[in-house]
Parts: structure tokens; sequence; C-alpha cells
């Protein structure tokens, strides 16, 4: 039987005070709190889309749950030694497995949005999907995450000041392009639907399973206690932010900023259109840093409070490493499509020129990257 869970009156929400266990305790009771109100709310919608505004509350609703969510474990992994150890440990799987399961929907939902403008874009063909809101196809009981920025474009890479004339590939031929173009759309726009709809399933399922309400009792237990060790409340909470700092700066100087900076990448375009269906290695280490970013941003809410100014640095790298998420999961998609047997020739090459389209973004959004975090370098004093 599902258990309701009340939404409790925290005075601790806005809470300021120094910068040890105790702030630690107060922002986890607020991120606690945040997730209850979501949760609320989305049982308040029933999570179905009865109308355009029960279809923008439930997606607000997930968005929250899956925003709260993500803050909380981070926050269980970055000052873990502050917290009670089985129970940090027994719960972050659980808060991974949560927001992983309701991400899933809105992700298939936005890179299919992409994928088709992307086309539209490169061969001028119209597909019906255009025309709709992907939004309303199914009831978005799932989240809505970062990506709802991934569907534009990304900007292409700027050349450098010293650089010698455009190295910019050749556009395709548009009109093979448009022959391959309209069934390439349908046949992505069948399998990404296919996948949103059987992660629709899944996240209704979960919603309404005993693990998830499991996790939401704990987290309502959360929202009132907060399971510190006996040193905690006066342990400062700097050493703990200055290392997820480290661990993300020490990723980022494994990356290959240089190739970044390289108008073609060729090894990732081979890479993609193999045989091989396994990401691309290349992919697994900036990946890894968007995750180590966001890390270091929940650490810095937890130090700075509420009214902690925007970091616009942290905010256009994060904003660059999302890009490069969505665009390297649209171009995989589009080599899986093109490895569908007993497809024509013309549909082929067009979800090739797809990938390729898509692996080019994914660069200009390393470049975006490179470019952001080698000016706040060279500014640190």
């Amino acid at each position: 039987m599902a258990q309701q869970h009340l939404d409790p009156t925290d005075p601790q929400s806005d809470y300021v005070g120094p910068v040890t266990g105790e702030a630690l305790a107060g922002y986890l009771r607020a991120q606690a709190t945040e997730f209850l109100r979501a949760l609320r709310l989305h049982r308040e919608t029933g999570g179905t889309t009865a109308g355009a505004n029960g279809a923008e509350d439930t997606v607000d609703a997930a968005r929250a749950l899956r925003r709260s969510v993500r803050r909380i474990s981070g926050s269980l992994h970055t000052f873990r030694p502050l917290l009670d150890a089985e129970w940090s440990d027994a719960m972050r799987p659980e808060l991974a497995w949560l927001s992983g399961t309701l991400a899933m929907e809105h992700a298939y939902g936005a890179r299919l949005e992409r994928l088709l403008l992307a086309l539209h874009r490169l061969s001028g063909a119209v597909f019906p999907a255009q025309s709709a809101n992907l939004a309303d196809k199914t009831a978005p009981a799932s989240a809505a995450g970062s990506r709802a920025a991934g569907t534009a474009p990304a900007p292409r890479k700027a050349a450098p000041e010293n650089a010698g004339p455009p190295t910019d590939l050749p556009a395709p031929d548009r009109g093979n392009l448009t022959v391959g173009a309209a069934k390439a759309g349908a046949l992505l726009e069948r399998q990404l639907t296919l996948a949103r709809t059987r992660a629709h399933s899944t996240a209704l399922q979960c919603l309404g399973s005993s693990r998830f309400h499991a996790v939401a009792d704990s987290i309502a237990v959360l929202a009132s206690e907060v399971p510190l060790t006996t040193t905690a409340a006066a342990s400062a909470l700097h050493p703990f932010a200055a290392a997820a700092n480290e661990r993300l700066t020490d990723a980022i100087a494994v990356l290959p900023l240089v190739t970044a900076g390289s108008p073609y990448n060729a090894e990732a375009l081979i890479h993609g259109l193999s045989p091989d269906p396994s990401p691309h290695p290349q992919d697994a280490p900036w990946h890894q840093v968007r995750l180590l970013l966001r890390l270091h941003r929940y650490a810095r809410e937890v130090l700075d409070g509420r009214n902690a100014p925007v970091d616009v640095r942290l905010l256009t790298a994060g904003q660059a490493l999302d890009r490069h998420r969505d665009a390297s999961e649209a171009a995989a998609a589009a080599a899986q499509a093109a490895r569908t047997p007993r497809i024509a020739p013309a549909t082929a090459y067009a979800l090739g020129v797809l990938h390729a389209d898509q692996r080019h973004e994914v660069e200009a959004a390393r470049f975006t990257f490179q470019q952001s975090w080698q000016k706040q370098a060279v500014g640190t004093p």
C-alpha cells in the first residue's frame, strides 16, 4: 500500500551558519524537504497529462524530484566521512537508481527531437514530429533533466585568432541526403519512441514500487533528522569540498584539451560507424569530468548557502559538458540506427551524415569547455 509522505515545515530550509557539519545537515534537510514537496505535487497531478497545465506540472514535479535526489546523493558522496557510513552507503545506490530511472523518458524524447532537428537542418526535410510537442505524445511521469536545452544545435567552434583559412568539411550532397532523410527520420522516430514508451512504463513502475517508497521514507526521515557522526557538528567542510575540487582538477588535467582545439577528429567518426556498438573511449573521460563538476558545484552550494553568487565559469563549463553528453548520445543513436539490417543505401547515407554532424557537435562542445576553462586558469593569480 502506498504510504503518504507529509511535507514538513522545516525552519532549517534557509539555514545559514558556520561552514561545519551543521551547515551540511541544514542543506540535506532543505533538499529532503524539496523532494517531499515535489513528491506531493507529483501525486496531486496524478502523473498524467490532463491538459497542458497538468503535463507541465508533472514535468516540473519530476524535474524537482531529480534535482533534489542528485544533490542529496552528491552530498552523501562528498561529505561521506561526516555521515553515518552504513546509512550513507545504503542510500547512495538507491538514489542513483531513482535518478537514473526518472531521467530516461525525457532523455529519449530530447534525443529524438535533437536528431530530427539536425536532419531538418542538414536536408531541409520536415518530419511530422517537428510540428507537435514531443512531450505531449506520452505522459511524462518521469523527469525532465538538464537535456531540455540539448536539442538546440551547439555553436560551432570558433577559429583561433592565428588560424588560417576555415577547415570546415564540405557540405554533404543535399539532394542525396534529402532522399534518405525522411526514411532515416522515420526509423529514428520508431526506435526512440519505442524506447521512450518503455522508459515511461519503467518510471511508472518505479514510482509505484515498494523500493521507491522505502527511499521516500528514508528521505522523509532525513528532512527532520540527519545521521551525522558524533564529531561532524564541529568539523569543517572546506577540506572535503577542496578534495572534490582537486578530483575535478586532476580529471581535467588528463583531458586531451589540445585535441579539443582541433577542428576535426577523424578517430571518433571512424569508431562511431564501425560494427562495434560500444561507446567511443574518447567520451568516457569527458563524461566523468561532467559528473565531478556537478559534485564540485553541489559542494559549493553547501559551503556558500542559498545566497551564493552564480559562478559563470562553472555554469558555462557545465552547459558545454551537457551539450557534449547529449551530442555523444545522439551520435550513438544515429550509428545504432545505421546498423539496422536491410535499410536502403540512401537511408544509411543520411544516418551517416547525421552521425558525423553530431560528432562535430561533440567536438564543438569540447572546444567550448576548453576555452572557458583555460580562460579561468589564465585569470587565476
